[in-house]
């Protein structure tokens, strides 16, 4: 059978399993009935497996030549893909309530994916009270979590025959992300601009600011320290999910509109002001948390390629643990926010990733546990369609993705906008952070007080959380 080379970046991933925490992203899609699996492999394989050479590779160890030591990690085509070995299906006890199906996701965060196939697994859940689940996982050495996300809206459809109707085209299978790559490209308007060598090259002046402002970077790369605090300690093995119950979108929006900020300014300061309770609340003081926050680098006009692989960069952002008024802290965090995106901060993280990718796989671990020590966990926002979709005929409700955590990193925090609703979801490492629905109610008592400070309460409809 062939094998390729993994490229220097995917390797780093791919080298980075360790038992408290696995260089696998979760996704879970919430769905209003049940799937039909036939239908669902079917659109798979003309989706997923034709299109995406990856996800026909097992990864296999290199040889240096002359066959003796380790050499670079390659994949190796498996030819015809086993669906079965893929593709489970599986139902809930009785009641098949959020916390039964919290539990399920839960009990798979430390599971590694089977070295011996491809690096991917789908569970089609049943026996919820309401609709069903798809649970995904996928390891991070096939393609960073923004162009998982890609791939996965791929699959599905704007109408319930969709997949059936033969309006689908390889070619223009990105066409229907569209909205998903404008809100992309408005969340980080500065990052591409920064990425044109061009603009550099043309304007000294733009050159020099560069290079200035890349010296407060690299200090800040080196010099930042996850303090102590509730949600820092030595990882574990055992993880644990929950997430929020939707919550309207048009609240989130007033709240930036009201505030000059944007939706994902909002979300980032309720983190904030959720931990800082947290901390409290654990009898410690309050402290500013660092998150690393990915930011997607690929060209938003263009298709995925086929080989798809990573390529994203990672700022770091210091979550606000005062001022103690919910309004002051969102302005905050949009000062911060708007002064990550507007330095070259995630052209420098890139090249260093690229870099650390070049070395050696002692050197990666090494160096990668070097940053990552360095913030509490990763938070992800990501935007998603405006109307509802279809996967296999059955309609979408909602979505979450988690990518993973590295080294002692015990919080992976996401949101994803969709159709109109927002969720949030948390994973957290079960030694350190083991009532994760405590920071869940007090992100939702944030958005309230935030509502409260513009003015804004009774004015939207209320969710509630699960928890």
């Amino acid at each position: 059978m062939s094998e390729h080379r993994v490229a220097p970046v995917d390797a780093i991933w791919l080298n980075m399993d360790r038992p408290q925490n696995l260089m696998v992203i979760e996704c879970l899609m919430f769905l209003d009935g049940p799937v039909d699996r036939a239908r669902f492999e079917q659109v798979v394989r003309t989706r997923l497996l034709e299109l995406y050479p990856v996800f026909s590779r097992q990864p296999v160890d290199g040889r240096r030549r002359w066959g003796r030591g380790r050499g670079r990690a390659r994949w190796r085509d498996v030819g015809e893909i086993d669906l079965s070995r893929h593709v489970r299906e599986v139902r809930l006890p009785a009641p098949g309530d959020d916390r039964a199906l919290q539990d399920y996701v839960g009990g798979f965060l430390a599971t590694p994916l089977p070295r011996d196939r491809p690096l991917w697994d789908i569970h089609l859940i049943e026996g919820l009270a309401e609709g069903s689940a798809i649970f995904v996982r996928l390891h991070h050495a096939l393609a960073d979590g923004i162009a998982l996300t890609q791939v996965l809206f791929s699959l599905t459809d704007l109408e319930a025959e969709g997949d059936r109707d033969g309006s689908f085209h390889p070619d223009g299978r990105h066409h229907l992300l569209s909205e998903v790559v404008q809100a992309a490209r408005r969340a980080a308007p500065e990052v591409p601009k920064l990425l044109r060598p061009a603009r550099i090259r043309s304007n000294f002046l733009t050159g020099l600011r560069l290079g200035l402002s890349g010296i407060g970077v690299l200090k800040k790369l080196l010099f930042t320290r996850n303090p102590e605090s509730a949600v820092a300690g030595i990882a574990g093995r055992e993880k644990q999910a929950v997430w929020s119950a939707p919550l309207e979108l048009a609240r989130i929006k007033a709240i930036a509109t009201h505030s000059g900020a944007t939706v994902n300014d909002v979300l980032v300061s309720a983190l904030a002001g959720a931990l800082a309770g947290y901390q409290q609340g654990h009898g410690g003081r309050a402290v500013d948390l660092p998150t690393m926050i990915p930011v997607n680098l690929r060209p938003l006009h263009l298709p995925l390629p086929r080989e798809l692989g990573n390529r994203f960069a990672l700022v770091m952002l210091s979550l606000p643990a005062g001022p103690g008024e919910a309004s002051r802290r969102l302005a905050e965090t949009k000062r911060r926010m708007d002064a990550i995106k507007a330095s070259p901060e995630p052209v420098i993280t890139f090249s260093l990733i690229h870099a650390i990718g070049l070395l050696g796989t002692r050197l990666n671990r090494s160096l990668v546990t070097f940053f990552a020590a360095k913030a509490t966990g990763v938070t992800t926002n990501v935007p998603g369609p405006r109307e509802a979709r279809y996967l296999a005929g059955t309609r979408i409700s909602g979505l979450l993705g988690w990518v993973p955590g590295s080294g002692e990193q015990t919080l992976g925090t996401c949101s994803f906008t969709y159709a109109g609703t927002v969720r949030i979801g948390f994973k957290t490492d079960t030694a350190v952070i083991p009532d994760p629905e405590t920071i869940l109610a007090a992100f939702h008592g944030e958005i309230e007080a935030l509502e409260a400070a513009a003015g804004l309460v009774g004015t939207t409809e209320r969710s509630r959380v699960q928890g």
